[in-house]
């Protein structure tokens, strides 16, 4: 019997002998997806003996074969990022992969031969787009206070120049423990096009750099994260990358409470975007699907509940009426309490929509109005600085 164990610190392949388990392959890095989701599958046999597995390391993943004795075997690929479905018929599998010039795509991979041919079966709806400009992340990692080193994508401005500077938006990915990948992000796109720049951090919690790593967040949350998050934009803001008044966070889900919790303190961010928001853990660990309830326990003791009192910058709160996971009533109650202590929030609810914003119809709606509200923030602060005599912004 097969199966996937962080027994050594990374989640690994071990297999069962009758007698006891044994190391398939050690490696160091994650054999196994964050498990966020029912159906993942990041391993598979082939017909000749051998296992095909598709391992992450930090932002990265690489495909690999194990040989019957052991050996790990890189398969070279043109994908920086593999989903966890695949698939083996005989001596080829099937994957969905992706890299930062080349929207998912589902292929083909021949593995009989040393060199692996590729065929590519279907590219995604947005394969027209696939000559378009677009912006390449840049690795950046940062020492923050405890001496960790967090690492983050950076996607510059699209067509600027070396030298860049601009407004950035950090992005919490939510989980806590998915991580920032490495791919073709329309969403992170949408606004480097129009003069952004947008960071994704892997902060204290994210898959990908073994346990250990992964469950220091736990009863941490709500504040090394946003530590983690923060420490990259005051990076962004001391090398002159960043602008000062006109650096946000924005998240989804978990990444949602981390940015609400950022600007919830004195710190480098202006103002939020929180989709999909888990405003209280405690309520949270109750609507979590079942699977996923003991990791959301032992997630909680960090910074407790979002509070209305403590929020000290603009907020837009994007939220299914339909969610489940994360329920609208507490978004609600958030923005009531925000509105009543003058505060008032931007609040975009959306009809038919549940937790995952993000691939619904609505998508496009939620992203005009996230950037419409670092717009209004942008202005306001103009608007304040000496000589100005038009109104203040909301801040």
């Amino acid at each position: 019997m097969y199966f996937v164990s962080d027994r050594n610190g990374w989640w690994n392949l071990y297999r069962w002998n009758g007698l006891q388990a044994e190391a398939v392959a050690p490696i160091a890095g994650e054999c196994a997806a964050e498990p966020w989701e029912l159906g993942y599958k990041s391993y598979d046999f082939l017909d000749d003996g051998r296992i095909v597995v598709a391992v992450q390391e930090g932002p990265r993943h690489r495909l690999v074969v194990v040989e019957p004795d052991g050996t790990v075997r890189p398969v070279d690929l043109p994908y920086t990022s593999i989903k966890p479905y695949l698939a083996v018929q005989g001596t080829t599998v099937a994957l969905i992969g992706s890299s930062p010039t080349a929207a998912p795509q589902v292929s083909l991979v021949n593995l009989a031969d040393a060199a692996p041919q590729v065929e590519v079966l279907a590219r995604s709806e947005h394969a027209a787009l696939d000559g378009a400009c677009v912006s390449t992340p840049t690795e950046l990692r940062v020492r923050v206070a405890s001496g960790r080193e967090v690492l983050a994508l950076v996607y510059p401005p699209t067509g600027s120049a070396a030298a860049w500077r601009a407004p950035v938006i950090v992005r919490a990915h939510p989980g806590p423990t998915a991580s920032c990948l490495l791919r073709l992000d329309w969403q992170a796109q949408f606004f480097t096009s129009r003069g952004f720049a947008v960071v994704d951090v892997d902060y204290l919690g994210s898959t990908g750099y073994g346990r250990v790593f992964r469950e220091s967040l736990y009863g941490r949350w709500g504040l090394d994260d946003v530590d983690d998050c923060a420490a990259v934009a005051v990076h962004l803001l001391s090398t002159g990358r960043a602008v000062p008044g006109q650096v946000f966070i924005r998240g989804a889900s978990a990444g949602g409470y981390s940015a609400l919790h950022a600007v919830s303190q004195e710190g480098p961010f202006a103002a939020a975007t929180a989709v999909s928001a888990i405003v209280d853990p405690e309520r949270w660990a109750l609507t979590v699907p079942r699977f996923q309830r003991a990791h959301a326990m032992r997630l909680r003791g960090g910074a407790g509940p979002v509070r209305a009192a403590a929020v000290q910058w603009p907020v837009l709160l994007i939220h299914g009426i339909g969610d489940e996971v994360a329920v609208v009533e507490d978004v609600r109650d958030l923005a009531d309490e925000l509105t009543s202590l003058g505060m008032a929030p931007e609040v975009l609810l959306l009809p038919d929509v549940g937790h995952y914003v993000a691939s619904s119809r609505r998508a496009g709606a939620a992203l005009e109005a996230e950037l419409a509200h670092y717009r209004s923030v942008m202005a306001g602060a103009a608007n304040d600085q000496p000589g100005c005599t038009a109104a203040s912004g909301s801040r």
